[in-house]
């Protein structure tokens, strides 16, 4: 479907929460604009009300609002993310969502950050090269751990310049230093963990993973017999999709860093289904991408990862005897390991659908990777990517609540996580409990996957999709389910509209509730179904 978009802002001088943004209309192109020109027409928008915006919020005279995201709804009603920035530096915990009515009257402010911005000396204490010194001893000291968020780390490679940030992330702002510190884990990944410490006495403030895995060993499942769209370049075929942003799959052929080579051939046929055969796992990587990407433009009209129309990259043949798989941001691509022996390739369509939305999540409400909101980011890759296994419906691979089912990660045929009630893999939280954010994150998102799944499906003994499943309740109620397109819905709504990086289970069900009445109506069926599933894992 063709879209015009007429855009342009002025904001009046009026009181953000009872002002009104008179519009300018701006004349209606010739064509449709692509996906990347509406998003940048929506960014300038932003851009353009960033200044008054913040001095209708009452911000103080040295902070700035940096537009990264826009939502705009069918009715007008427009949803503006921004990052802040202090005296020039990145508030990290700043960002806030403006959400305004068709007419430009403000609704609400979802803020990261609610109280008074002040930081007493923008002097750090330390300098750049103590702050990296500090961060690279921190992440040194967790070679060899086993109990850290991400595989174990075997060694730290060294650090890049700090950043001087303003950390309000705790609600306790202050200057401190935002430094990357690479390494690789214990299993070949490699690592780029983003250290935030105190500028004045080095403390850690927070440490963030970047390279984003699906942890686990075993067999990679392949699509079976699907179709792709390639892109004919002379007398050869390469998989690369021209259709959805350019996606395109290389191979590394055992290398760890490098973009790889185009995959390609002359018969426009890849792969024989067989892992000895190397295009086999490049076509499972070039499917899931696809997959995921018609998931959230079928779905959401989502273009992209970021909306902007733009493919993301898939690497397969990664290292060697590599049994993990990985998201990284700074390459806007996704990797995958062949797996113990170089013989199962981790390609499975769920572990696609995981990854690359962690790549949605990260360009909408870039939930912290630690604590609760970490718990919640995972779990927003565990939903969209079994909400992806669902809609690719692959015989070979049919849709259910299991994540990783198809891997075989324990060597018995067990996923890797259950949706139903999460805590049968031994670790994973089924209900909300004050030490729940202490927990990795790949176990706290239990609370959230269990949520989703009593949303989804309701309580109690069931078969779905030729699968048992018995989700109980933390307070013995009976949940009944409005279905997983609902569900997923409202999750997508709350993530990239109402969700902020500091997010906790507790404004996670807010974020939700406010989804639900915007998609159903406060008296729906589908709220009362938010509440009660929320119940049902104690959070309320």
């Amino acid at each position: 479907m063709k879209r015009k978009l007429t855009v342009g802002a002025v904001l009046s001088a009026t009181a953000l929460l009872a002002g009104v943004i008179q519009i300018a209309a701006v004349p209606a192109q010739a064509a449709a604009p692509s996906p990347a020109q509406q998003q940048s027409a929506l960014l300038a928008l932003a851009s353009g009300q960033s200044a008054p915006v913040a001095q209708a919020l009452a911000l103080g005279g040295q902070e700035k609002l940096v537009p990264k995201d826009v939502v705009v709804d069918k009715d007008g009603t427009r949803h503006l993310r921004y990052d802040r920035t202090y005296a020039g530096l990145p508030v990290l915990g700043g960002d806030l969502v403006v959400h305004q009515k068709a007419d430009g009257s403000v609704r609400s402010v979802d803020r990261a950050f609610a109280g008074q911005l002040s930081v007493p000396s923008l002097t750090p204490g330390l300098a750049a090269p103590q702050a990296a010194e500090k961060a690279t001893a921190a992440v040194r000291a967790t070679v060899g751990a086993a109990d850290q968020e991400e595989a174990a780390l075997s060694r730290v490679d060294g650090a890049g310049a700090p950043e001087l940030v303003v950390w309000a992330a705790d609600g306790t702002p202050r200057l401190a230093h935002r430094t990357t510190v690479e390494g690789q884990r214990a299993d070949g990944t490699p690592s780029r963990q983003v250290v935030v410490t105190d500028a004045a006495t080095g403390q850690v403030l927070s440490t963030d993973e970047q390279v984003k895995t699906a942890t686990g060993t075993g067999k990679g499942v392949n699509v079976g017999s699907v179709s792709l769209t390639t892109t004919q370049s002379g007398s050869s075929y390469q998989l690369k999709d021209a259709s959805r942003g350019n996606q395109s799959t290389t191979d590394l052929k055992g290398g760890t860093s490098g973009s790889g080579t185009l995959v390609a051939n002359t018969t426009n046929s890849f792969g024989n289904g067989l892992a000895s055969n190397r295009e086999s796992a490049a076509v499972d990587a070039q499917f899931g991408a696809a997959a995921t990407w018609d998931y959230y433009k079928n779905t959401f009209g989502r273009n992209g990862i970021k909306n902007n129309g733009v493919g993301a990259a898939s690497r397969v043949h990664y290292s060697t005897n590599y049994v993990n798989a990985f998201w990284d941001d700074s390459c806007f691509c996704m990797t995958y390991g062949d797996g113990s022996g170089n013989t199962h390739p981790l390609t499975a369509i769920d572990v696609s659908g995981h990854e690359m939305s962690h790549g949605v999540t990260s360009a909408t409400a870039n939930l912290n990777y630690s604590g609760e909101s970490g718990g919640l980011n995972e779990a927003t890759s565990d939903i969209f990517g079994t909400m992806v296994e669902w809609s690719a419906n692959l015989a070979v691979d049919p849709g259910d609540y299991l994540i990783g089912e198809k891997l075989n990660i324990n060597g018995n045929g067990t996923p890797l996580r259950y949706m139903d009630k999460p805590s049968k893999d031994g670790a994973s939280a089924d209900y909300w409990s004050s030490t729940v954010g202490n927990k990795d994150v790949h176990y706290s998102s239990g609370v959230a996957n269990h949520f989703f799944y009593l949303l989804a499906e309701g309580s109690g003994a069931k078969v779905i999709n030729g699968v048992s499943y018995n989700s109980p309740t933390s307070n013995g109620s009976t949940v009944t389910g409005i279905g997983r397109d609902k569900a997923a819905a409202i999750w997508y709504r709350a993530l990239t509209v109402y969700m902020t990086s500091t997010t906790n289970y507790k404004a996670a069900r807010t974020a939700t509730l406010k989804a639900a009445t915007d998609l159903y109506g406060a008296s729906s069926t589908e709220y009362n179904a938010v509440a009660a599933a929320w119940s049902g894992v104690n959070v309320s």
